[in-house]
Order: structure tokens, then C-alpha cells, then sequence
């Protein structure tokens, strides 16, 4: 059944295995259509009860989808702290609606880009404020959004731009969404192939991205700067980092820090990129530093800013 989180924000978090007898209210893979008939899935945690509760929406990241892990366990514990949170595979993360764990669509992994993940944000964001789609009790007005990695570079440009946003969480995100294509000749050989592959350590796949993810970032590169973005935000950010994390260094949240000193900056000593979390998670209890990344988190949300 997972793990969950007790107690409140202003002590220590004690992560348990639940009773037995606790029913989690989750409504797992339910599919959100988008304009180009691709499906987004997503699974909402309701906390019981009828509490007003904020609504929490959480995007992956590269080569990430929402049922890695710990982002489950995660997603409970927020719930034990009163809030509604949102899991959801963007609609080209390479996974499909019959197996959402598993990358079966390469095509369609070699196809996504920025506007299709800022489209997907938009058209879940808009699904979840439709009356009918979550409890009256859900706070859907008091939105906050969470990106791990390259997500966390989706949230804050969707973030920046979209009223609808109240407050913006990164984990281990990325400084720039143009992060993967700097070395010398790189683009150059990428637009002869139309095609580069990035391994899949975890599955052993090689997985495409095709040049049309460059042409897209080029086609709105203003509007794609995470510089400029970071600039102009103007509500509340907590950014979160491990000071061990191997695949995007913390450089990058003293970075995304020093160009918005507003922003609330947390590094975990010894945090690694997912906060100690693995696939398949089957432990009772989270690991260190993901309470960490928990706690911080519910702490940034309840304060009153």
C-alpha cells in the first residue's frame, strides 16, 4: 500500500507503513485528452474527508513517468498533510495508457518537446478546474505546480506565464531547457541525422530524440529561456537539490538561485538525483532523503506568504 507521512509542518516527519485498515482515496490512470488525440494519464490522491485541501500537480522528468518509484509514496505523504496531488505521464513520455511504466512508444518519445509539455500542463490544469473533474472540496484556484529534472524546467516556464499558478517547487531541476546540445558540432551532427540516442541505463534502451526537439526550442527561444523566466517570476519558488546529484549538478539550483533571489533555496547534503529513491520502491519507509524533500516541501507550502 505505500508508505505515508505524519505530523505537521513546523516538526519532524515520521514516514510509516499505513495500517491495513486505511483506504487510500486514489483515482489511478485516468485519461485526459489532448488536441492531437494522445492521451494524458493521470492519478489523483484525494485526502478523505471534505477539508478544503490546495491541489498539488507533479510533472516528471526525462525519461521519467508518474509511476517511477517513489513519486507514489510521495504523493501520499502529501495527502496525509492535506492536500490533493496529481501524478500525470506527459503525453509523449514514450509510455502508453495499456503500460504506463514501460517505455513501448519511442516514436512518440522522439516527438516530444517544450510546447508539447506546456500543452499537456495547460490542458491537465484546465481539466482539473472543470467543475465535476475533482471534489468541490478541492482547492483547484490554489495550485501549485512540482517538476523534477527537465520537468522542473517545464513548470517554470509554464509557471511564469500562466495566472493560474500560485506557487512553483523544483527538485533537481535543470537551469536551461537548452541543458543537452552545447558541445562543439553537436546540432550540426544532430540535423544531418535527424536523430540522436540517449541510452536508458535502467532499461537498456536507446531512446530517439529527433531534430524537431532543437527546432522547436530554437522557434521560441525567447519564450523557452529559463534565464529570462526565472527573472520575471513573481511568486513564491522553492528550489530543492541534492549536493550529490550525478546526472544534473546543484550548480544548477545556485544558478536558477542567483537569478531569482527570492526563491527559496534547500540542498540536501548528499542528496542524489532522485533523493535516494529507486525502481521498482517496495520499502516500508522513505528513504532519508526524500523525508528531507518532503519535509522542506510541505513546509514551503505552508507557509504564509
Amino acid at each position: 500500500m505505500g508508505v505515508r507521512l505524519e505530523g505537521s509542518t513546523q516538526q519532524t516527519y515520521r514516514i510509516l507503513k499505513p495500517s491495513n485498515a486505511r483506504v487510500l482515496n486514489v483515482h489511478p490512470n485516468t485519461k485526459v485528452g489532448t488536441t492531437d488525440g494522445r492521451d494524458i494519464l493521470v492519478d489523483i490522491h484525494l485526502p478523505n474527508g471534505d477539508a478544503p485541501a490546495p491541489l498539488v500537480v507533479f510533472a516528471h522528468g526525462f525519461k521519467g513517468f508518474k509511476d517511477w518509484g517513489t513519486w507514489a509514496a510521495i504523493g501520499e505523504a502529501f495527502v496525509e498533510a492535506g492536500y490533493a496531488f496529481v501524478r500525470f505521464n506527459f503525453s509523449h513520455n514514450g509510455t502508453t495508457p495499456d503500460d504506463p511504466s514501460s517505455f513501448g512508444d519511442l516514436h512518440a518519445f522522439g516527438e516530444n518537446n517544450y510546447s508539447r509539455e506546456l500543452h499537456d500542463l495547460d490542458t491537465l490544469v484546465s481539466w482539473l478546474q472543470q467543475p465535476g473533474h475533482t471534489p468541490d472540496h478541492i482547492l483547484t484556484d490554489d495550485l501549485t505546480l512540482i517538476g523534477h529534472s527537465r520537468g522542473g524546467a517545464t513548470v517554470l516556464l509554464f509557471a511564469e506565464r500562466d495566472a493560474r499558478v500560485s506557487r512553483l517547487i523544483t527538485w533537481a531541476a535543470v537551469s536551461r531547457a537548452d541543458y543537452a546540445w552545447h558541445k562543439p558540432g553537436f546540432v550540426e551532427e544532430w540535423a544531418l541525422a535527424g536523430v540522436y540516442y540517449v541510452r536508458n541505463g535502467r532499461t537498456g534502451q536507446d531512446m530517439p530524440l529527433h531534430y524537431q526537439f532543437y527546432q522547436d526550442f530554437e522557434q521560441r527561444r525567447i519564450a523557452y529561456d529559463t534565464e529570462r523566466a526565472s527573472k520575471a517570476l513573481d511568486k513564491p519558488w522553492l528550489i530543492v537539490h541534492g549536493t550529490k546529484d550525478p546526472a544534473v549538478s546543484d550548480g544548477a539550483a545556485k544558478q536558477l538561485h542567483e537569478w531569482q533571489p527570492t526563491a527559496q533555496l534547500h540542498l540536501i547534503e548528499g542528496g542524489d538525483h532522485v533523493f535516494g529513491g529507486q525502481h521498482p520502491f517496495e520499502g516500508d519507509a522513505l528513504p532519508e532523503h526524500t523525508r528531507e524533500l518532503v519535509e522542506v516541501s510541505l513546509r514551503f507550502l505552508a507557509t504564509d506568504f
